[in-house]
Order: structure tokens, then sequence, then C-alpha cells
């Protein structure tokens, strides 16, 4: 089975779409680095910089230190960590003493990273004394077949200054660590010779990272991303930037552990040599500082990322001049969001797509247009793209309709973790990825999802399509952020209702949206209600929570 376009001929990416990428482990990419860059700053962490020398310096401390401990090959390791330089060093280390690196969010109650450590056989975890944090990974430690902690202190990445503030009075952020010999402090970790044992890694055979997927239902399920897969998603990321050669200085506020920014902000940055500013979390206050002090260059995001920037007071007094390229996924981005960002800021705002399962990235549109709003533009290079049937998978949608998402190339993972049963319902017989979206391409190559699979409301034997009403109520004027989601209906099965927020001096009840909204609508789309609220549910990297929304609903 072939593709349904050839991108060998209007690609509008500055580089050759039929390509391929030669094996590459992720020690060798920063290795590579280290030798072209070493002096040049790789970090920027609240002011303080760490050089490429001086990361890989921690890094090679890092794999001494737990190849003193007996880890490497086929060994588990978790990095329970916000963006903090430690993250760094533990993720590099890790994977160059020969281990599987395993990410968990920082949100994660006991329960959730309990469940995943179990799952992933996690030896050995990473985190920070803070008191949002450490609690939970001590509480896992008891309750788990975890080995040990490794624990950092936030304030040793601080510059000199705002360590010491750190430590006077952010002291209730910061919980006490037990004496016990299964925690071990980050620095006695790393006091060693910094001369780890080679080991030799199989790029496309050895997995370097277990990503838990969020899953729209049941229990989450660890994609195995092998090297290759993450160094060839930063090489087809790097690809397509036609300023790649230019200084380049991305603001890394997505969460690290997140995938998006796992390739968009760490490996692609370390791939091309150019620095990361670092922020533990989204502020867009901070933000806006950072973009201004560090003249970054690039900036991952998505869509609620984006409107907290425009909503902040601070917009106007910010210097934008450095920007070149903002790259939002994770979420649609309405158009209007887009205009009014690019209007502000002067800088490109380009929509892209990926999945975890794809080690980040699948398509976006180009930097330089033309850029098609409401599609995720043209695949990377080396990526091939099928649209299924939507009712069976073992066929091509028909000609000119919609079709479930299928992809293939170098950054799809090896499957899911201890999970064959998973693997068949989601690879093609023939080794396509089932993304579980619906999508089409049009004339010219452009890719617009429309659904996922799972997210269609069925009415009364109809297929509704939730983003298709999101984008119309997107176009009044009072509505800030909209989910649709099916909820039971005792004759149709299902009905659309929508759950909105407001754009700021607005004040329309939720009965007068519904009146202007179902007019445009087709009668099996109708929404039952519109119902207003002050605030909707987001996933920790800023994506509105679909499915918390649902479990709040009862749906």
């Amino acid at each position: 089975m072939g593709t349904l376009y050839d991108w060998s001929t209007e690609y509008r990416h500055p580089a050759a779409w039929d390509q391929s990428f030669a094996p590459l482990s992720l020690p060798a990419m920063l290795a590579d680095s280290v030798a072209r860059r070493g002096e040049a700053p790789m970090l920027d962490f609240m002011g303080r910089r760490f050089s490429y020398a001086e990361v890989a310096d921690g890094v090679a401390r890092v794999a001494r230190g737990l190849q003193q401990r007996g880890l490497g090959k086929g060994s588990r390791v978790g990095l329970f960590l916000p963006n903090v330089p430690h993250y760094v060093a533990a993720y590099y280390g890790a994977l160059a003493a020969g281990a599987t690196v395993v990410n968990f969010s920082p949100l994660y109650t006991v329960a959730e990273l309990e469940a995943q450590v179990e799952d992933s056989g996690t030896d050995t975890l990473f985190t920070i004394s803070a008191s949002a944090l450490l609690p939970t990974a001590l509480a896992v430690l008891e309750g788990s077949s975890l080995k040990r902690l490794v624990v950092g202190s936030i304030a040793g990445g601080l510059p000199a200054a705002k360590s010491i503030l750190y430590r006077l009075f952010r002291r209730k952020e910061t919980a006490a660590v037990p004496d016990d010999p299964r925690i071990i402090r980050f620095s006695a970790l790393t006091d060693n010779d910094a001369r780890p044992d080679p080991v030799a890694i199989d790029p496309e055979g050895d997995v370097a990272l277990i990503q838990y997927t969020g899953g729209t239902t049941g229990t989450p399920k660890g994609a195995m991303l092998t090297h290759q897969n993450l160094t060839a998603n930063a090489r087809q990321v790097n690809a397509i930037d036609p300023d790649r050669d230019a200084d380049d200085r991305i603001l890394g506020v997505l969460p690290f552990f997140h995938v998006f920014a796992n390739t968009c902000v760490l490996n692609r940055t370390v791939l091309n040599g150019g620095m990361i500013a670092m922020l533990p979390r989204f502020d867009a206050k901070q933000a806006l500082q950072t973009i201004t002090r560090t003249k970054a260059t690039a900036l991952p995001g998505v869509p609620t990322m984006y409107q907290a920037l425009l909503d902040h007071p601070d917009l106007a007094k910010t210097d934008f001049s450095s920007l070149r390229v903002c790259i939002s996924g994770g979420a649609p981005m309405p158009a209007e969001l887009r205009e009014k960002f690019v209007a502000a800021t002067g800088a490109s705002l380009v929509e892209g797509y990926g999945l975890t399962e794809s080690a980040g990235v699948v398509a976006t549109n180009p930097y330089e247009g033309p850029v098609k709003a409401g599609t995720i533009g043209q695949p990377i290079p080396a990526t091939h793209i099928r649209l299924l049937d939507k009712e069976d998978p073992a066929k091509d949608a028909p000609e000119g309709e919609p079709g479930e998402l299928a992809v293939k190339g170098p950054q799809i993972m090896r499957g899911y973790w201890n999970r064959p049963d998973a693997d068949q319902d989601s690879f093609t017989a023939d080794g396509w990825l089932r993304t579980g979206d619906v999508a089409t391409i049009d004339a010219d190559g452009y890719i617009r999802i429309v659904d996922r699979l799972k997210d269609m409301i069925a009415v009364g034997g109809f297929k509704v399509y939730p983003s298709e009403i999101e984008h119309k109520l997107y176009q009044h004027p009072a509505v800030k952020e909209a989910i649709v989601l099916g909820v039971p209906d005792p004759y149709r099965g299902e009905h659309p209702k929508a759950f909105v927020t407001l754009e700021e001096g607005y004040d329309v009840s939720g009965d007068a949206l519904a009146a202007w909204l179902n007019p445009q609508l087709g009668k099996h789309e109708r929404v039952s209600a519109v119902e207003v609220r002050d605030h909707l549910p987001k996933t920790m990297i800023g994506k509105l929570d679909r499915k918390a929304l649902r479990a709040e609903a009862g749906g």
C-alpha cells in the first residue's frame, strides 16, 4: 500500500521530502555538538548559563555514577522532574550509561507514578527536593519495587544571588530529604571521575525512552522510542527550518517530560548546537521577560500558552524582534488566535502535528509559508502519510473523503512496552501507525485534521465532528475556549453539548450562544446547550483536556 499523495513535488519545506537519516544515537548526537560548540552556552536557567562542555561533564558524571551502582543496558531510569538542569544531565547521562529513560509528569499523584514505575520496571528515579515532588517520590519508594531515589536541589541550578534568596524565602517549597541508604543526593551520585565505561548502542534497536501516552481512555501505555526514532525526529524538524544555521536560542517552557518538548526543544536544539532558555514552569510574565533577556529566536508552545501571553499586560513592553518562529502543537490553533499573535509579535506562528508514538512531530506548516490556517501543513522529511477507511482500516479511504491518518517514517515507535495487544490495534498489518485522527489531504498536499475517531459523536446514526462545532464557536467574538462533547440522549444515543469560556469584557449567556450557533449547523450537529464556565480543564502542557471535562460532566 502506498501513500495517497506524492510530496516529492510541490513540497513547501526547504528540504527534500524523500530523504533518509543515517542511524544515530543520542549520546553520539550530543558528543558531536560538544565537539563543535564546547564553549557555547547550552542552557540558560533563570540567568545561570551552562556551556556544552559543562553539561557534557555533568552527563558523564551521571553516567559514571549510575554505572557504579550497577545500572546500564536493560535498566530503566525514571525522571520525575520539571525543567531544571538536572533533567538534561540525568536524561543524557542515563542514555550514556546504556539505560532507558522513563519520563514521568511532575503532576502525577502517588497512585499514577507508582503504576507507571511498576509497569515500566523503573529501578532508579531522579527528582528534586521540592515539596511538590519529593513526598510523592518517597511514597512511591515505600510502596513499589523502586530501588533508589536520586534527589537534587533546585537552588543548585540557580545563579548565586537567586540561590541564596531561594534558600531564604522559599523554604516552604523545599522538602527535607530523609537519611535513607536508598536515597542518594545528586551531588553524591556525580562525585566521580566523569569517565563512564563506553557502551555500544544500536540506534535502531535500543530503546532510549519509554514515553507514556495520556490516552483518551484506559490505562496509559508506554511508547518505546529508540535512539534513532528520537535523533531522526530531531533531524527532521531541524531540516525544515530555513534559518537553522543562524543563532538558535529557544524558549524551553514546554515541559521536557512531554514528547513535544523532548524533540522540539531539547533534542533538536542540542543537535543544532543552540541554547535552551529553560523555565521550570509556564508563567506568562516570566516567559515574556525571558524572551527579551535572552533574545529568544524560537518558541514552541500550545494554543493556550499563546493566548496567555497575549492576555498579559507586559506584552506591549516585550521585545519580540529576535523571535523568528513559534510552533504550535498539542491542540488545534484557532485562526483568530494565530492572527492576533502574529500581529502583536511580528513572529511567524505555524501549526504542526505529532503524537507520542511518532517521537513528537509528523507534519507542520512551512516556516516561511504558505501557511494554510486550520491545517497541520505538510509532512516533515521521510514521513509517509496515508488515509485509511474509517470503518475498515485494511482499506484506503474512498477518494476525496476523510480517512484515518496513518503514518510511516523513521520517527515511528517500535511499539508499546509489554503491550502486544495494543500494537495489534495501533498498527496495520503492513506496519502503518494508526493515529486515531480523521484527516483530509488537499490538492496542495496540506493535511487537515477533522477529528478524533474516539471523539466523534454518534447522533441517531450520523457522525458529528466536535472540532467543526468548536470551529464555529471560535468565530464568535465572545468565545475564548471551547470543547464540544457527546452527552447521552435517550432517543438519538448522543447529542453534542458545548462548554466555553469567555473573552475578558464579554457577558453572554449560554442560551444566547446556542441561539447564535445552532442555525449555522446541520440538524444533527445542533448542540443541546452551551455551558459558560470560568475555566476549562487543561493538561500539564496547557492543552484543553477533553478527557477531564468528560469525567467532570459524567460522560
